[in-house]
């Protein structure tokens, strides 16, 4: 059982491989310190140009686009009141729970598309179809269906998390190694075991590629989401701001879903890099 265990982790490292990029040896300090101000050069250059256009040049009253200092000014007076805080919290509790949602609902249809032909001419046409519909078609008949509470909402943020997960893990699971299920089979290993074990690891870097795209899915889908009659959130931000003059609000509202988002891509990324060392171990032996 030992040897089946290390052939097994040496040939998902292979099946791994199609997924990503060849590594690569990791850079000096000097380069990777120079890396990160590259990051930021672009925010940078869009700050400054934006000072220019608002405070210098004066491109833009500033019921068109205010300034980054007035921008700064309403987001500490939202800090201060906590404000930003409450519609920052709902915002969060809604995505998460939504990909969560969505995203295991997509593991269980995407594994058991991915395995057999018959599910798949099932229900992966019907799929195919739905991935096509607009968030903001599903909004009326989500009201008429669930009210107006956090259902509808979290829902549709769930629509929007399925179908990156589902469709990255269907296509991982195809690119499983066929030789590497008969050895399974040939140990034993059928049903649950065999996809624990041999098919899910195998298809983990689509799946974590899924995940990531999905998250971001997550948050585009939250603005549609808050159109449903909601009091809180960072969407309901953006509609309050245009409904009362207020750009400096929508550009607070924006550039938090921008850090937002950013951020729980870069978690992803930490938990992806984990998630995957084990195939860096095997490929530097």
């Amino acid at each position: 059982m030992k040897t089946f265990r290390v052939s097994l982790n040496l040939s998902l490292t292979n099946s791994s491989a199609l997924a990503q990029t060849q590594t690569t040896p990791e850079p000096p300090k000097r380069r990777r310190g120079t890396s990160r101000w590259l990051t930021l050069a672009a925010p940078i250059a869009l700050l400054v140009l934006w000072f220019l256009a608002t405070d210098v040049l004066r491109l833009f009253t500033p019921n068109q686009l205010p300034s980054p200092i007035q921008v700064l000014r309403t987001a500490s007076e939202m800090i201060a009141d906590g404000s930003l805080w409450r519609n920052v919290a709902a915002s969060i509790g809604r995505v998460v729970l939504g990909f969560i949602i969505g995203a295991g609902i997509a593991v269980i249809a995407g594994t058991l598309v991915g395995l057999s032909k018959t599910v798949e001419t099932l229900i992966d046409p019907t799929l195919q179809a739905l991935r096509n519909v607009p968030s903001l078609a599903w909004v009326p008949f989500l009201l008429l269906w669930l009210g107006i509470d956090e259902a509808p909402k979290i829902t549709l943020i769930a629509i929007g998390a399925f179908f990156p997960v589902y469709l990255n893990l269907v296509s991982g699971i195809r690119q499983a190694d066929r030789k590497l299920v008969e050895v399974g089979y040939i140990f034993g290993l059928r049903g649950f075991h065999l996809v624990r074990q041999i098919i899910l690891p195998s298809a983990l870097p689509y799946l974590l590629a899924g995940l990531r795209i999905g998250f971001g899915q997550a948050w585009l889908f939250l603005v549609a989401a808050e159109l449903i009659a909601s009091t809180r959130g960072l969407g309901f931000m953006l509609i309050d701001g245009q409904n009362s003059s207020r750009p400096d609000i929508m550009l607070v509202s924006i550039i938090t879903l921008a850090l937002l988002g950013k951020l729980s891509d870069s978690l992803l990324r930490i938990v992806e890099r984990r998630a995957l060392s084990w195939t860096d171990t095997f490929q530097g032996t």
